[in-house]
Protein backbone atom coordinates (compact mmCIF):
# COMPACT_ATOMS: atom_id res chain seq x y z
CA UNK A 1 0.00 0.00 0.00
CA UNK A 2 1.27 3.46 -0.84
CA UNK A 3 -0.76 5.37 1.75
CA UNK A 4 -0.82 5.25 5.55
CA UNK A 5 -3.35 6.77 7.96
CA UNK A 6 -2.01 7.65 11.40
CA UNK A 7 -4.55 7.99 14.20
CA UNK A 8 -4.41 7.93 17.98
CA UNK A 9 -6.03 4.85 19.49
CA UNK A 10 -6.62 6.33 22.97
CA UNK A 11 -7.48 9.85 24.23
CA UNK A 12 -4.71 11.56 22.27
CA UNK A 13 -1.17 12.42 23.37
CA UNK A 14 0.01 8.95 22.32
CA UNK A 15 3.16 10.20 20.61
CA UNK A 16 1.83 10.71 17.07
CA UNK A 17 4.31 13.50 16.35
CA UNK A 18 7.39 11.28 16.42
CA UNK A 19 5.77 8.46 14.44
CA UNK A 20 4.37 10.81 11.80
CA UNK A 21 7.78 12.48 11.53
CA UNK A 22 9.42 9.08 11.14
CA UNK A 23 6.98 8.09 8.38
CA UNK A 24 6.88 11.55 6.74
CA UNK A 25 10.56 11.24 5.88
CA UNK A 26 9.55 8.52 3.41
CA UNK A 27 6.28 10.08 2.19
CA UNK A 28 5.66 12.24 -0.87
CA UNK A 29 2.75 14.11 0.74
CA UNK A 30 1.42 14.54 4.30
CA UNK A 31 -2.26 15.47 4.70
CA UNK A 32 -3.81 16.67 7.95
CA UNK A 33 -7.51 15.73 7.86
CA UNK A 34 -9.32 16.94 11.02
CA UNK A 35 -9.09 19.00 14.19
CA UNK A 36 -7.64 22.45 14.66
CA UNK A 37 -4.95 24.19 16.67
CA UNK A 38 -6.10 22.27 19.76
CA UNK A 39 -3.81 19.51 18.48
CA UNK A 40 -0.26 19.31 19.75
CA UNK A 41 2.49 17.29 18.07
CA UNK A 42 6.01 17.45 19.44
CA UNK A 43 8.71 16.47 16.96
CA UNK A 44 12.35 16.08 17.91
CA UNK A 45 14.80 16.28 15.01
CA UNK A 46 18.39 16.12 16.22
CA UNK A 47 18.73 18.94 18.74
CA UNK A 48 15.68 20.79 17.41
CA UNK A 49 12.26 20.34 19.03
CA UNK A 50 9.24 21.57 17.08
CA UNK A 51 5.82 21.98 18.69
CA UNK A 52 3.19 21.87 15.96
CA UNK A 53 -0.55 22.45 16.18
CA UNK A 54 -1.96 23.23 12.73
CA UNK A 55 1.04 22.57 10.52
CA UNK A 56 1.24 18.97 9.28
CA UNK A 57 4.29 17.18 10.63
CA UNK A 58 5.71 16.77 7.14
CA UNK A 59 6.92 20.37 7.10
CA UNK A 60 9.82 19.49 9.42
CA UNK A 61 11.17 17.17 6.71
CA UNK A 62 10.46 19.39 3.72
CA UNK A 63 7.66 17.05 2.63
CA UNK A 64 4.74 18.60 0.73
CA UNK A 65 2.06 19.14 3.38
CA UNK A 66 -1.68 19.72 3.04
CA UNK A 67 -4.19 21.12 5.53
CA UNK A 68 -7.36 19.40 4.35
CA UNK A 69 -10.99 20.43 4.26
CA UNK A 70 -11.75 18.53 7.48
CA UNK A 71 -9.54 20.88 9.50
CA UNK A 72 -10.87 24.07 11.10
CA UNK A 73 -8.30 26.84 10.68
CA UNK A 74 -7.51 29.84 12.85
CA UNK A 75 -5.44 31.86 10.34
CA UNK A 76 -3.91 34.04 13.05
CA UNK A 77 -2.80 30.96 15.00
CA UNK A 78 -1.47 29.43 11.77
CA UNK A 79 0.75 32.40 10.94
CA UNK A 80 1.90 32.65 14.55
CA UNK A 81 2.97 29.02 14.30
CA UNK A 82 4.67 29.62 10.94
CA UNK A 83 6.57 32.50 12.52
CA UNK A 84 7.55 30.46 15.56
CA UNK A 85 9.01 27.55 13.59
CA UNK A 86 10.54 30.07 11.19
CA UNK A 87 12.52 31.47 14.12
CA UNK A 88 13.89 27.94 14.54
CA UNK A 89 15.05 27.92 10.92
CA UNK A 90 12.06 26.10 9.42
CA UNK A 91 10.82 28.17 6.45
CA UNK A 92 7.21 27.53 5.45
CA UNK A 93 6.39 28.57 1.87
CA UNK A 94 3.49 27.90 -0.53
CA UNK A 95 5.76 25.35 -2.22
CA UNK A 96 5.68 23.18 0.91
CA UNK A 97 2.26 24.02 2.44
CA UNK A 98 -1.14 23.91 0.72
CA UNK A 99 -4.46 24.78 2.38
CA UNK A 100 -7.92 23.56 1.35
CA UNK A 101 -10.09 26.31 -0.08
CA UNK A 102 -13.16 24.66 1.46
CA UNK A 103 -11.77 24.39 5.00
CA UNK A 104 -13.73 26.16 7.76
CA UNK A 105 -12.30 29.31 9.38
CA UNK A 106 -12.18 29.88 13.13
CA UNK A 107 -13.23 33.50 13.64
CA UNK A 108 -11.46 35.77 16.14
CA UNK A 109 -14.32 35.86 18.66
CA UNK A 110 -14.86 32.08 18.78
CA UNK A 111 -12.28 31.53 21.51
CA UNK A 112 -13.87 34.09 23.83
CA UNK A 113 -17.31 32.59 23.28
CA UNK A 114 -15.90 29.08 23.79
CA UNK A 115 -14.42 30.02 27.16
CA UNK A 116 -17.64 31.78 28.22
CA UNK A 117 -19.68 28.67 27.43
CA UNK A 118 -17.29 26.43 29.38
CA UNK A 119 -17.50 28.76 32.36
CA UNK A 120 -21.29 28.68 32.20
CA UNK A 121 -21.25 24.87 32.35
CA UNK A 122 -19.60 25.00 35.77
CA UNK A 123 -18.94 21.53 37.17
CA UNK A 124 -20.25 20.02 33.92
CA UNK A 125 -17.52 21.66 31.82
CA UNK A 126 -16.27 19.39 29.05
CA UNK A 127 -12.65 20.49 29.30
CA UNK A 128 -12.20 22.11 25.90
CA UNK A 129 -8.98 23.97 25.09
CA UNK A 130 -10.98 27.18 24.71
CA UNK A 131 -9.76 27.83 21.18
CA UNK A 132 -13.11 27.93 19.40
CA UNK A 133 -12.72 24.55 17.68
CA UNK A 134 -16.14 23.25 18.65
CA UNK A 135 -17.90 26.48 17.65
CA UNK A 136 -16.30 26.32 14.20
CA UNK A 137 -17.54 22.75 13.72
CA UNK A 138 -21.01 23.74 14.97
CA UNK A 139 -21.16 26.54 12.41
CA UNK A 140 -19.97 24.17 9.71
CA UNK A 141 -22.73 21.66 10.42
CA UNK A 142 -25.30 24.46 10.72
CA UNK A 143 -24.23 25.69 7.24
CA UNK A 144 -23.35 29.18 8.36
CA UNK A 145 -19.55 28.82 8.54
CA UNK A 146 -17.03 31.07 6.84
CA UNK A 147 -14.69 29.05 4.64
CA UNK A 148 -11.20 29.87 3.44
CA UNK A 149 -12.41 30.62 -0.09
CA UNK A 150 -14.83 33.25 1.29
CA UNK A 151 -11.97 35.37 2.61
CA UNK A 152 -11.20 36.71 -0.86
CA UNK A 153 -14.80 37.58 -1.86
CA UNK A 154 -16.13 40.73 -0.14
CA UNK A 155 -19.75 40.37 -1.22
CA UNK A 156 -19.98 36.69 -0.26
CA UNK A 157 -18.16 37.27 3.00
CA UNK A 158 -20.37 40.19 4.01
CA UNK A 159 -23.56 38.25 3.28
CA UNK A 160 -22.47 35.10 5.10
CA UNK A 161 -21.08 37.00 8.05
CA UNK A 162 -24.43 38.75 8.52
CA UNK A 163 -26.18 35.39 8.87
CA UNK A 164 -23.51 34.06 11.22
CA UNK A 165 -23.46 37.13 13.48
CA UNK A 166 -27.26 37.15 13.77
CA UNK A 167 -26.82 33.81 15.54
CA UNK A 168 -23.69 34.50 17.56
CA UNK A 169 -24.52 38.01 18.75
CA UNK A 170 -27.63 36.61 20.38
CA UNK A 171 -25.44 34.11 22.24
CA UNK A 172 -22.94 36.78 23.22
CA UNK A 173 -25.75 38.91 24.66
CA UNK A 174 -26.92 35.90 26.64
CA UNK A 175 -23.46 35.46 28.13
CA UNK A 176 -23.13 39.17 28.88
CA UNK A 177 -20.41 39.60 26.25
CA UNK A 178 -19.92 42.48 23.82
CA UNK A 179 -21.51 41.96 20.41
CA UNK A 180 -19.33 41.72 17.30
CA UNK A 181 -19.02 44.59 14.81
CA UNK A 182 -19.53 42.96 11.44
CA UNK A 183 -18.00 45.77 9.37
CA UNK A 184 -14.72 45.74 11.26
CA UNK A 185 -14.57 41.94 11.10
CA UNK A 186 -15.05 41.91 7.32
CA UNK A 187 -11.98 44.08 6.83
CA UNK A 188 -9.86 41.93 9.16
CA UNK A 189 -10.91 38.78 7.33
CA UNK A 190 -10.28 40.20 3.86
CA UNK A 191 -6.81 41.27 4.96
CA UNK A 192 -6.15 37.77 6.25
CA UNK A 193 -7.57 36.27 3.05
CA UNK A 194 -4.95 38.11 0.99
CA UNK A 195 -2.23 36.75 3.25
CA UNK A 196 -3.56 33.17 2.98
CA UNK A 197 -4.21 33.28 -0.78
CA UNK A 198 -0.78 32.04 -2.00
CA UNK A 199 -1.24 28.83 0.04
CA UNK A 200 -4.85 28.07 -0.99
CA UNK A 201 -6.07 25.61 -3.61
CA UNK A 202 -8.44 22.69 -4.23
CA UNK A 203 -6.34 20.33 -2.16
CA UNK A 204 -8.66 17.38 -2.79
CA UNK A 205 -7.49 17.46 -6.42
CA UNK A 206 -3.82 17.43 -5.44
CA UNK A 207 -4.28 14.57 -2.97
CA UNK A 208 -6.35 12.51 -5.40
CA UNK A 209 -3.80 12.94 -8.19
CA UNK A 210 -1.00 11.90 -5.86
CA UNK A 211 -2.94 8.76 -4.89
CA UNK A 212 -3.66 7.95 -8.53
CA UNK A 213 0.04 8.28 -9.36
CA UNK A 214 0.91 5.78 -6.62
CA UNK A 215 2.73 8.31 -4.48
CA UNK A 216 3.18 7.71 -0.77
CA UNK A 217 0.63 9.71 1.19
CA UNK A 218 0.61 10.02 4.95
CA UNK A 219 -2.74 11.02 6.47
CA UNK A 220 -2.28 12.68 9.85
CA UNK A 221 -5.02 12.83 12.46
CA UNK A 222 -5.22 14.83 15.68
CA UNK A 223 -6.45 13.92 19.17
CA UNK A 224 -7.40 10.23 19.60
CA UNK A 225 -10.16 7.81 18.67
CA UNK A 226 -11.70 7.95 22.15
CA UNK A 227 -12.34 11.67 21.58
CA UNK A 228 -14.31 10.95 18.39
CA UNK A 229 -17.64 12.79 18.43
CA UNK A 230 -19.47 9.54 17.58
CA UNK A 231 -17.31 6.78 19.02
CA UNK A 232 -15.64 8.51 21.96
CA UNK A 233 -16.67 9.08 25.58
CA UNK A 234 -19.45 11.51 24.62
CA UNK A 235 -19.99 14.33 25.58
CA UNK A 236 -16.37 14.53 26.80
CA UNK A 237 -15.06 14.43 23.26
CA UNK A 238 -13.75 16.75 20.57
CA UNK A 239 -16.06 18.12 17.86
CA UNK A 240 -14.85 16.09 14.88
CA UNK A 241 -14.48 12.48 13.82
CA UNK A 242 -11.01 11.34 14.85
CA UNK A 243 -11.24 7.73 13.68
CA UNK A 244 -9.46 6.66 10.49
CA UNK A 245 -12.61 6.86 8.37
CA UNK A 246 -12.38 10.65 8.64
CA UNK A 247 -9.13 10.61 6.63
CA UNK A 248 -11.05 10.12 3.40
CA UNK A 249 -13.77 12.69 4.14
CA UNK A 250 -11.38 15.26 5.59
CA UNK A 251 -8.98 15.20 2.65
CA UNK A 252 -11.34 14.62 -0.27
CA UNK A 253 -10.11 11.16 -1.16
CA UNK A 254 -12.20 8.06 -1.76
CA UNK A 255 -12.23 5.57 1.16
CA UNK A 256 -10.69 2.83 -0.94
CA UNK A 257 -7.44 4.77 -1.23
CA UNK A 258 -6.57 5.48 2.40
CA UNK A 259 -4.40 2.36 2.74
CA UNK A 260 -2.81 0.98 5.91
CA UNK A 261 -4.22 2.30 9.21
CA UNK A 262 -1.67 2.70 11.99
CA UNK A 263 -2.95 3.27 15.52
CA UNK A 264 -0.55 5.16 17.78
CA UNK A 265 -0.85 3.57 21.21
CA UNK A 266 0.83 4.52 24.47
CA UNK A 267 2.07 1.64 26.65
CA UNK A 268 -0.09 3.02 29.45
CA UNK A 269 -3.09 5.38 29.33
CA UNK A 270 -3.41 9.15 29.71
CA UNK A 271 -6.17 11.68 29.39
CA UNK A 272 -6.36 15.50 29.54
CA UNK A 273 -9.44 17.26 30.85
CA UNK A 274 -12.74 15.91 32.11
CA UNK A 275 -14.49 12.63 31.38
CA UNK A 276 -14.46 8.97 32.38
CA UNK A 277 -11.14 7.17 32.80
CA UNK A 278 -11.63 3.65 34.25
CA UNK A 279 -7.93 2.84 34.81
CA UNK A 280 -6.90 6.24 36.21
CA UNK A 281 -4.36 6.08 39.03
CA UNK A 282 -4.45 8.92 41.54
CA UNK A 283 -1.77 7.38 43.76
CA UNK A 284 2.03 7.43 43.71
CA UNK A 285 2.09 5.00 40.76
CA UNK A 286 0.01 7.36 38.64
CA UNK A 287 2.11 10.35 39.65
CA UNK A 288 5.25 8.38 38.81
CA UNK A 289 3.97 7.62 35.30
CA UNK A 290 3.23 11.30 34.79
CA UNK A 291 6.66 12.40 36.00
CA UNK A 292 8.67 9.83 34.03
CA UNK A 293 6.53 10.29 30.92
CA UNK A 294 6.58 14.11 31.17
CA UNK A 295 2.84 14.08 30.79
CA UNK A 296 1.93 17.68 30.10
CA UNK A 297 -0.17 18.87 27.13
CA UNK A 298 1.82 20.28 24.20
CA UNK A 299 -0.81 22.96 23.57
CA UNK A 300 -2.31 23.58 27.03
CA UNK A 301 0.55 22.52 29.37
CA UNK A 302 -2.15 20.89 31.49
CA UNK A 303 -0.98 17.81 33.43
CA UNK A 304 -2.35 14.59 31.99
CA UNK A 305 -4.23 12.04 34.08
CA UNK A 306 -2.38 8.70 34.02
CA UNK A 307 -3.38 5.07 34.44
CA UNK A 308 -2.69 1.48 33.45
CA UNK A 309 -3.06 0.27 29.86
CA UNK A 310 -6.72 -0.31 28.99
CA UNK A 311 -6.96 -3.16 26.49
CA UNK A 312 -10.77 -2.91 26.36
CA UNK A 313 -10.63 0.63 25.04
CA UNK A 314 -7.87 -0.01 22.51
CA UNK A 315 -9.58 -3.18 21.29
CA UNK A 316 -12.71 -1.06 20.76
CA UNK A 317 -10.83 1.61 18.78
CA UNK A 318 -9.08 -1.07 16.71
CA UNK A 319 -12.52 -2.26 15.64
CA UNK A 320 -14.26 1.11 15.13
CA UNK A 321 -11.22 2.55 13.37
CA UNK A 322 -10.25 -0.45 11.26
CA UNK A 323 -6.72 -0.28 12.67
CA UNK A 324 -4.32 -2.68 10.92
CA UNK A 325 -1.38 -2.34 13.30
CA UNK A 326 -0.16 -0.45 16.35
CA UNK A 327 2.76 1.86 16.92
CA UNK A 328 3.43 1.30 20.62
CA UNK A 329 5.10 4.27 22.34
CA UNK A 330 6.65 5.14 25.70
CA UNK A 331 7.37 1.58 26.74
CA UNK A 332 10.43 2.92 28.57
CA UNK A 333 8.20 4.81 31.05
CA UNK A 334 7.31 1.42 32.55
CA UNK A 335 10.98 0.50 33.13
CA UNK A 336 11.90 -0.33 36.71
CA UNK A 337 8.43 -1.35 37.91
CA UNK A 338 7.97 -4.58 39.88
CA UNK A 339 4.67 -5.29 38.17
CA UNK A 340 2.50 -3.83 35.43
CA UNK A 341 -1.24 -4.16 34.96
CA UNK A 342 -3.56 -4.34 31.98
CA UNK A 343 -7.31 -3.76 32.11
CA UNK A 344 -8.96 -6.75 30.39
CA UNK A 345 -12.63 -6.06 31.22
CA UNK A 346 -14.94 -3.88 33.31
CA UNK A 347 -17.29 -4.68 36.16
CA UNK A 348 -20.49 -2.66 36.29
CA UNK A 349 -22.23 -1.45 39.46
CA UNK A 350 -24.64 -4.38 39.19
CA UNK A 351 -21.81 -6.90 38.92
CA UNK A 352 -22.19 -7.32 35.14
CA UNK A 353 -19.01 -7.83 33.11
CA UNK A 354 -18.34 -5.62 30.08
CA UNK A 355 -15.82 -6.33 27.33
CA UNK A 356 -16.11 -2.78 25.97
CA UNK A 357 -16.88 0.63 27.44
CA UNK A 358 -20.67 1.17 27.43
CA UNK A 359 -22.09 4.26 25.74
CA UNK A 360 -24.11 5.19 28.84
CA UNK A 361 -22.63 8.17 30.72
CA UNK A 362 -23.79 6.60 33.98
CA UNK A 363 -22.03 3.31 33.32
CA UNK A 364 -18.90 4.94 31.92
CA UNK A 365 -18.51 6.79 35.21
CA UNK A 366 -19.33 3.73 37.34
CA UNK A 367 -17.49 0.75 35.78
CA UNK A 368 -14.42 -0.62 37.55
CA UNK A 369 -11.44 -2.13 35.72
CA UNK A 370 -10.70 -5.85 35.90
CA UNK A 371 -6.92 -6.18 35.86
CA UNK A 372 -4.44 -8.77 34.75
CA UNK A 373 -1.05 -8.41 36.47
CA UNK A 374 2.21 -9.11 34.67
CA UNK A 375 5.78 -9.20 35.86
CA UNK A 376 7.64 -5.91 35.46
CA UNK A 377 11.22 -5.45 34.31
CA UNK A 378 14.24 -3.75 35.87
CA UNK A 379 16.44 -3.41 32.77
CA UNK A 380 15.95 -0.36 30.57
CA UNK A 381 14.12 -0.49 27.24
CA UNK A 382 15.06 3.09 26.40
CA UNK A 383 16.86 3.45 23.08
CA UNK A 384 16.22 -0.14 22.00
CA UNK A 385 16.32 -0.64 18.24
CA UNK A 386 15.68 -4.37 18.00
CA UNK A 387 13.85 -7.02 20.02
CA UNK A 388 17.13 -8.35 21.41
CA UNK A 389 17.64 -5.01 23.17
CA UNK A 390 14.49 -5.51 25.26
CA UNK A 391 14.03 -7.44 28.54
CA UNK A 392 12.05 -10.65 28.20
CA UNK A 393 9.29 -9.35 30.52
CA UNK A 394 8.88 -6.23 28.34
CA UNK A 395 8.50 -8.38 25.23
CA UNK A 396 5.93 -10.50 27.06
CA UNK A 397 4.00 -7.33 27.95
CA UNK A 398 3.96 -6.21 24.29
CA UNK A 399 2.82 -9.65 23.11
CA UNK A 400 0.01 -9.71 25.67
CA UNK A 401 -1.22 -6.32 24.44
CA UNK A 402 -1.29 -7.66 20.89
CA UNK A 403 -3.40 -10.63 22.00
CA UNK A 404 -5.85 -8.56 23.99
CA UNK A 405 -6.48 -5.82 21.41
CA UNK A 406 -6.40 -8.17 18.39
CA UNK A 407 -3.87 -6.11 16.44
CA UNK A 408 -0.14 -6.57 15.89
CA UNK A 409 2.53 -4.08 16.92
CA UNK A 410 4.00 -2.76 13.67
CA UNK A 411 6.31 -0.17 15.27
CA UNK A 412 7.74 0.07 18.76
CA UNK A 413 9.09 3.42 19.97
CA UNK A 414 11.61 3.33 22.81
CA UNK A 415 12.47 7.04 23.20
CA UNK A 416 11.56 10.44 21.69
CA UNK A 417 14.52 10.12 19.29
CA UNK A 418 13.22 9.24 15.83
CA UNK A 419 15.84 6.52 15.32
CA UNK A 420 14.95 4.69 18.52
CA UNK A 421 12.22 2.73 16.76
CA UNK A 422 11.84 -0.99 16.20
CA UNK A 423 10.05 -1.60 12.89
CA UNK A 424 8.29 -4.96 12.90
CA UNK A 425 6.19 -4.32 9.81
CA UNK A 426 6.64 -1.48 7.33
CA UNK A 427 3.22 0.22 7.03
CA UNK A 428 4.01 1.40 3.50
CA UNK A 429 4.76 -2.10 2.27
CA UNK A 430 2.22 -4.12 4.26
Amino acid sequence: MSSVVVVGSQWGDEGKGKIVDWLADRADLVARFQGGHNAGHTIQTGDAVYKLSLLPSGVTRGTLSVIGNGVVIDPWALFEEIGRVGAQGLRITPEILRIAENATVILPFYAELDRARELARGKDAIGTTGRGIGIAYEDKVARRAIRVVDLTERETLTQKLGVLLHHHNALLRGHGQTEIDGDGLVERLLEMGAKLAPFVEATWDRVERAARQGKRILFEGAQGALLDVDHGTYPFVTSSNTVAGAAAVGSGLGPGSVGYILGITKAYTTRVGSGPFPTELTDAVGRGLGERGREFGTVTSRPRRCGWFDACLVRQTVRTGGIDGLALTKLDVLDGMDEVKICVAYEGPDGARYEHLPASMRLQAAVKPVYETLEGWRDSTRGGRSWVDLPAAAIKYVRRIEELVAAPVALLSTSPDRDDTIMVRDPYDD
